[in-house]
């Protein structure tokens, strides 16, 4: 089609754009990822989603592991590129980089910015109960997704989405939005919007912390961070003296819990787990235990009783 490409991505949204960057006739000339990294028990380095997706397009890959030297920088041709598409690519771009390409670079980012810049927008979007969500082209510069927008697709998130699924939601709604724009942006025919920094908010990367569950939350607090961390770092409760991890839930609007400690799992049938909290109650329905496949609260109740059982924040 005429453009000189460049890719920068590593996880599997960024290996989705990549798809439909391909399927539309883009070949990048250049696909940067992150270096292999120690991956599964045997922690055997394993290529990232958008390196083997641009080997086996036969596509050039580069894995520097910095871009802030510029002898590390001038051999990669940025300079030769018309753009440089970014998502999700975790490396800080410096001024260099960004300067290199004749339009720069341009990112496509899975929030509708300035709300969630930052490394985890898609769940601290669903654990803070925003009702919306969306993918964003934005044009990069030094400051953390602070550019000015080029494009924008916003999307609802409905009340049971987890956050893999808004993931993969979202990454498909991005490549078929840098797909549609892509052509229009190079050429000059989309105004730039500047984002108003009085409204950003910030998606700090997530920790295995953020996992915990703390049943005198209100219900709607638990189910969200259910749903959010779903599936990093996921959502830990204690049955007896043993972790469980709690993977998909819902609200259970119509259950009262009769004045039950909150963590006091009041039923389980095959709907799922109702399990009374700070104010109302959660239906919890899929569970794990350690060092065996998630399953529903009704399966593991045949191997234990749970109705009755207190159920404790997380260790």
């Amino acid at each position: 089609m005429g453009l000189r490409l460049g890719f920068a991505g590593t996880p599997e949204f960024a290996a989705t754009i990549l798809r439909h960057l391909l399927a539309a006739g883009y070949r990048p000339e250049l696909v940067l990822t992150q270096p292999d990294r120690p991956a599964g028990r045997g922690r055997k380095l394993t290529a990232s989603p958008v390196k083997t997706l641009a080997l086996d397009e036969g596509l050039r890959v580069e894995q520097p592991v910095s871009l802030k030297r510029a002898e590390t920088v001038d051999p990669l041709g940025l300079a030769e590129l018309d753009t440089l598409i970014v998502a999700a690519y975790g490396l800080i771009l410096p001024q260099a980089v960004l300067d290199a390409p004749r339009a720069g670079c341009l990112n496509v980012h899975a929030s509708l910015l300035p709300r969630w810049r930052g490394a985890a927008p898609i769940p601290w979007a669903i654990a803070s109960g925003d009702a919306q969500s969306g993918v964003c082209l934005m044009q990069m510069e030094a400051g953390l997704d602070t550019g000015p927008v080029l494009a924008s697709q916003a999307t609802p998130i409905e009340s049971r989405e987890t956050a893999v699924e808004l993931h993969n939601r979202l990454a498909q709604l991005g490549g078929d939005l840098l797909v549609q724009e892509l052509g229009p942006i190079l050429a000059g025919e989309r105004d730039a919007q500047m984002q108003d920094d009085t409204l950003a908010t910030y998606a700090r990367k997530l920790s295995r912390d953020d996992g915990r569950i703390e049943w005198e939350w209100p219900a709607e607090d638990i189910d969200r961070r259910i749903r959010a961390f779903n599936p990093y770092p996921g959502c830990v409760a204690t049955l007896g003296d043993e972790p469980l991890k709690l993977w998909r839930s819902r609200l259970a609007a119509d259950v009262d819990a009769n004045d039950a400690a909150p963590g006091t799992v009041l039923s389980v049938d095959d709907s799922g787990m109702y399990v009374a909290a700070g104010e109302g109650v959660v239906c919890v329905t899929e569970v794990q235990r350690p060092g065996r496949g998630r399953i529903t609260p009704e399966a593991l109740s045949r191997q234990q009783a749970l109705a009755g059982e207190r159920l404790g924040d997380a260790p």
